[in-house]
């Protein structure tokens, strides 16, 4: 028995730890934190600058000697001279070599200077298409996770007009039952807790469909996902800029695409001046040991081949040299090669100008589409509550019989309209208002 009690409350501890753990409600900052670190295409990203990174290790070897040992050996066998007899013999002959060279570049138009500032700029350029890809991944989680709350408050308005119905049921069916009200009337009450019951499953499935959706961006499973309610309140009207040239302005500071294109620039004139190098001089320098050994394995009598060592050490020998080659002429290839790269600079300049252009457009809309949400909003505001205090007027005439069922059901349809139009606005505003924090480079998870 005591066994059974004990292995009853460990079963009730794992069933308790395992709905605790699949109840588990996400935050933003967590959502936000996830997505970041499993998204496929930030993950890409990351390998990429990588793989950049990778570039600035090759181009630093440019800098470098280089460094080379070879080896070979060579059997030859058949008809040779032999200069004791001055007759032709036949003899089998094993022999080989050894070397070790090194090579320098000395000079060539500052070509491995410049290659490596472009390898350099490359990684910075990798980094900051990184910051693109997850400022819109960032922006993109912090827009579905406010349609889950906005999803979420809809269905609590629901549930609430629903349980009116139900109370209002009570209360018809009790004055029904005392003769009080027509069947009609009682009828009319049920029909419309009927829609609001209704609503109530039509607004879960938003709400599923919501979290779902959410779930699907950060790549996790659906079942038993939530989040937690954030305390969004009722949010100023007023916007939090004067205009959009002022986010605009900060947003040149701090946007990664306009530092994006100011390095396409920057890359462009090292550009410019690898294609130059063309014109210019190249001087390598060299140096090398070398030494070889040889056997013949038909010597007469009385001969005999010298050591491997002895012969190693005899034939060893060294070399030096150094090597300039001028350009003369080589097609016009150069000229052409400078001129592509000063056209290529042009248009990475036209680049900015557009990522410019296209920033300015972008916040002049985000910045209209506040304004006209905060007008929205504060419209809804005042509707809401006019339609609140319109409800309990009505309320109070319907509880006293001054008011019919129809003209109580409208009052109390303009009002669940207004309560759905005041949720929909403040959430459309609440993320406008952080679209414009996102390029005015504040903090969205806030």
């Amino acid at each position: 028995m005591k066994n059974t009690r004990l292995n009853l409350l460990t079963a009730t501890l794992l069933l308790a730890t395992t709905l605790s753990f699949g109840q588990k409600k996400w935050t933003l900052k967590q959502c936000v934190d996830h997505a970041l670190k499993n998204n496929i295409t930030v993950k890409i990203n990351k390998l990429n600058v990588e793989v950049s990174e990778k570039d600035v290790k090759s181009s630093k070897a440019n800098f470098l000697p280089s460094l080379n040992a070879s080896t070979g050996g060579n059997l030859n066998f058949g008809s040779t001279f032999d200069p004791v007899s001055n007759d032709r013999v036949s003899t089998t002959t094993f022999g080989g070599a050894l070397s070790l060279s090194a090579s320098y570049t000395v000079f060539n138009g500052f070509r491995n200077l410049n290659t490596y500032k472009q390898a350099q700029l490359g990684v910075e350029a990798s980094k900051l298409d990184l910051e693109v890809i997850e400022n819109d991944i960032s922006l993109q989680v912090v827009n579905t996770y406010l349609n889950v709350l906005f999803a979420k408050e809809n269905l609590e308005a629901a549930r609430v007009q629903a349980e009116i119905s139900g109370n209002q049921i009570k209360r018809a069916q009790a004055q029904f039952d005392a003769g009080a009200v027509p069947k009609g009337d009682l009828l009319n009450i049920q029909s419309t807790a009927a829609n609001d019951a209704q609503n109530v499953v039509t607004q879960e499935n938003s709400l599923n469909l919501a979290l779902l959706q959410l779930a699907q961006l950060l790549q996790v499973s659906y079942d038993a996902f939530d989040v937690e309610v954030i305390e969004v309140g009722s949010p100023s009207a007023s916007l939090l800029y004067s205009s959009s040239n002022e986010v605009y302005q900060k947003a040149l500071t701090n946007r990664p695409e306009i530092e994006r294109a100011k390095l396409g620039i920057e890359n462009s004139k090292l550009a410019i001046e690898i294609a130059r190098a063309g014109y210019l001089p190249t001087i390598n320098t060299s140096a090398s040991v070398g030494t070889n050994y040889g056997f013949n394995l038909d010597l007469p009598p009385g001969f005999s081949n010298e050591g491997l060592f002895t012969q190693l050490d005899n034939n060893l020998g060294y070399g030096l040299g150094f090597s300039v080659s001028i350009p003369i002429f080589n097609g016009f290839s150069n000229d052409a090669n400078v001129e592509r790269s000063q056209i290529n600079k042009i248009i990475s300049e036209n680049n900015l100008e557009s990522e410019k252009l296209r920033l300015q457009q972008t916040i002049e809309q985000a910045f209209l589409d506040a304004k006209a949400a905060a007008k929205t909003y504060e419209a809804a505001s005042i509707s809401l509550e006019a339609q609140e205090e319109a409800f309990k007027n009505a309320q109070a005439s319907f509880d006293y019989g001054a008011m019919t069922q129809f003209d109580y059901d409208q009052v109390r349809n303009r009002l669940v309209n207004a309560q759905s139009a005041s949720i929909r606005a403040k959430y459309d505003y609440i993320f406008k208002t952080k679209v414009l924090k996102f390029y005015y480079g504040e903090n969205v998870l806030d």
